[in-house]
This record gives C-alpha cells, structure tokens and sequence, in this order.
C-alpha cells in the first residue's frame, strides 16, 4: 500500500518542538508515516524511540557530496533547510512513497487535511503563499508584502510532492540549488532554501497553489485571515476549520511582537498563541534543549563565529588546504582563522 510521509528538519535542540508537530500529525493523520532530518549527530542518551517518530535521517545519514566541508558552510538554521531537499530525494526513492509532506518543527495541525491531500493527489508539488490577499493598509504592505518580496512568495514551512517523475525532477533541481547556495543573504537574493521556490511554478508542471486560508497560517497573514473558535470547540479561519498554524519566530519574542500589531483584539488568537506558550513552557528544562549542535564547535570546543564559515565557503583555496574545516589543531583551518584570516580578510573579522 502507498503511503504519505510527513517529516521536519531540527538539530537536536528543537525536539521539543518537534514532540508537538509530530503529537499533532499523530492525532489527526495516525495513517502518516512521521520523520524527522536531524541537522545534528546522533547522541547517546537521546531516545528516538519515545518520539512521536517513525524514522529520523540524521545528516550522516545522506549522501551529500563532500558532507564535512559542506556542513562546515552553514550555520544550524541553515543546515535544517539545507538537508530538506536531500532527505525528500531519499523518501522519493522509496516506491512504496506515494506523497512527502514538509512541515517546519514550529507549526502544529489542528484539523486533517483531506482536503490539502486532494489537491496532491492531482499536482507533482503543493505550495503554500505567505499572503494570498493584497493587504489594506501601508503598514501591512512594509511587513507582509515587502517582506515576501525579499524571503520568498511561498513560505517553505510547508511544502508537499507526489511520487511522479516531475515532483521528482523538482527535487533534484531543489537539492542541486540549495547545495551551493542555502544561505541567509538577502542583498544577494538568497534566503536559505526558499527564494528558490519561486522559480518553482515556471520551471516545473502541475505546481498547485494552495489558497485556503486555513493553511499555513502565521502572523504575516492574520491582517486577512479572521481566526475564531477556541481550543475547546475547534479554532476557525475564515469559518474554515483551521488545518495548521506556524509559530515562527516564538522564542524571539517576535511572534508576539506581530500577533498584537497584526491581530489585536482577536480573543481567539490570542488564546491560540496562549496555548502554544503553554505547551512549550518547559521546553527549556528539557536537558535535549541544551544538547549543544554538533557542528556548532571547532573539534578543541572553540564556537565558531559566522565570519569564519562564511570566509570559509568564499575561500575555495582555503577549502583544498583544510579539507577538515573543524580540525582545531596547530596546523588546522583555526589557527589560520586566527592568524592569518584577520590579516587579510579584517571585514570578516
């Protein structure tokens, strides 16, 4: 029998949240298969088998060319996009697969999404837009519009592909772009995986949108988007039962910040974003939270700065002579960072 699978991406730090995305595919879609692609290392202590999960791909794992280097590249929000198109080509290969949900560790489902699978069953790739209505007021337009204009039309929180030829074909074009380009640089007009994406519906056919507005919702969308219900009677977008919800920017602070700008005065919203503060209220005590990531460190336990991964990548010279970026030792790539790299690169510095 053809099966859907629904997977994440999170470096070990984030599976609390995770405990709630997969609790809540779990509850309404108990026929998903649920995966997790760990940007991180397995560790000793950490137990996949109590998770609301039915397999993890960790990093090491995948078949990525040059893997040590190229993780090497990026920071962890990146290395969590950057593998998502490589584990969708993994769960693709399997023929028993018949569609892969992606769904970021920060959202929940609230309802099934018969409908959402519907539209799969016709389309290679499902979509979702940060907006799907212009927004009224100037202030709306400088966050919502302009901002999808410099992250992308389509928010990859979600995305969905059939087991086809040509959902196939996007993948391998996914993953081959975001090899050597998933970095947070907007003035050059990247960010991480998704700008790519809005390439998407004029390179490949049967690229379905996804307008319901119950879809995908978030704080850049409640101008045009009335929540209502409870969580005791079900909460309602528009009058649709509302499929899932993205709590992106939760703790920064930023998802409140916008929630009360955009969608003051919703005693609905506000009791939504009060269960989510709720639920991940202990998140912090969990001792998984404070599992450092793998890659976060030069191998003497040295953080390494931005600056030094970002010269790192621009320096294929640089790459030949440490094929080992993380070695730490008198003659490896941090001494040089140390040394030589302010000398003549001090703008990195």
């Amino acid at each position: 029998m053809k099966k859907t699978v629904a997977f994440t991406s999170a470096a070990l730090n984030y599976l609390p949240k995770v405990r709630k995305l997969g609790a809540s595919l779990r509850q309404h879609h108990p026929e998903f298969e649920v995966a997790l692609a760990l940007a991180d290392r397995r560790r000793d202590g950490v137990d996949f088998a109590r998770e609301p999960l039915d397999t993890v791909y960790a990093l090491d794992d995948l078949p990525i060319e040059d893997r040590r280097r190229w993780t090497f590249f990026h920071t962890i929000v990146e290395l969590s996009t950057a593998i998502k198109p490589f584990v969708l080509l993994e769960l693709l290969s399997q023929p028993d697969v018949e569609r892969v949900l992606y769904f970021d560790p920060d959202m929940v489902l609230f309802s099934r999404l018969d409908d959402l699978m519907a539209r799969l069953d016709h389309a290679n790739v499902v979509l979702t837009p940060h907006l799907c209505e212009p927004e009224a007021d100037l202030d709306a337009i400088r966050d919502n519009e302009i901002s999808a204009l410099k992250h992308g039309v389509y928010n990859l929180g979600f995305l969905g592909v059939r087991n086809t030829e040509e959902g196939r074909r996007f993948a391998r074009w996914w993953a081959e772009r975001i090899y050597h380009f998933c970095v947070a640089d907007i003035p050059a007009g990247l960010f991480t995986d998704q700008r790519w994406i809005d390439l998407a519906p004029a390179f490949f056919d049967g690229v379905d949108i996804l307008k319901s507005p119950r879809f995908n919702v978030a704080t850049w969308n409640v101008t045009r988007r009335r929540i209502g219900g409870s969580l005791d009677a079900g909460f309602t977008v528009n009058g649709e039962p509302l499929g899932f919800y993205h709590f992106t920017g939760f703790d920064s602070g930023a998802h409140r910040v916008m929630a009360d700008k955009h969608g003051s005065g919703n005693p609905a919203l506000d009791a939504l974003i009060g269960w989510y503060a709720e639920a991940t209220r202990l998140d912090d005590e969990d001792p998984v939270a404070h599992v450092p990531w793998a890659f976060g460190s030069y191998s003497d336990g040295t953080p390494i700065p931005l600056g030094h991964r970002r010269l790192y990548r621009l320096r294929p010279d640089l790459q030949a002579v440490y094929p080992d970026p993380f070695d730490a030792s008198e003659g490896g790539l941090l001494r040089w960072m140390q040394t030589q790299g302010p000398l003549e690169h001090p703008d990195f510095f």
